[in-house]
């Protein structure tokens, strides 16, 4: 299964947030700290905001925080977020697809089934499992 670059930048978002749960993350940080846009990171930003994963807060020390601690967060829950609206397969789709053998198809169950197992099994780790070292500043 191929993850799309949008949950790629959101789990490595999250890796570096689970890092230090306590400190903000502006924007621009994250997204220079992982070299990424900060348009691109914005809207993953506000993805994971709605879907109550992660907090912003405004002003000084403002910024994003983990909604909750990184190990009630499961890595199945938040590819599935990520992922919503990305099919395995074009016949996945909300439409179908334009699948020429859809009624002699004996793939799409077992791509179902390899979807749901791959799942499955992220959803036995969690956030906290997979978050960076924190940043070593010398001095």
């Amino acid at each position: 299964m191929r993850l799309t670059s949008f949950t790629d930048f959101g789990l490595r978002m999250l890796m570096r947030m689970a890092a230090d749960p306590s400190r903000a993350n502006s924007t621009a940080e994250l997204a220079e700290a992982l070299g990424l846009s900060r348009n691109h990171l914005a809207k993953i930003i506000q993805h994971l905001a709605r879907a109550g994963l992660i907090e912003t807060r405004r002003g000084g020390g403002g910024g994003a925080v983990l909604a909750r601690p990184a190990s009630e967060i499961r890595l199945g829950q938040v590819i599935r977020l990520l992922e919503e609206g990305q099919p395995l397969v074009e016949c996945f789709g909300a439409d179908g697809g334009a699948c020429s053998i859809d009624t002699r198809c004996r793939l799409k169950a077992r791509l179902r089934s390899a979807e749901a197992a791959f799942l499955t099994d992220l959803d036995r780790s969690t956030l906290a499992d997979i978050a960076l070292p924190p940043l070593v500043v010398s001095q």
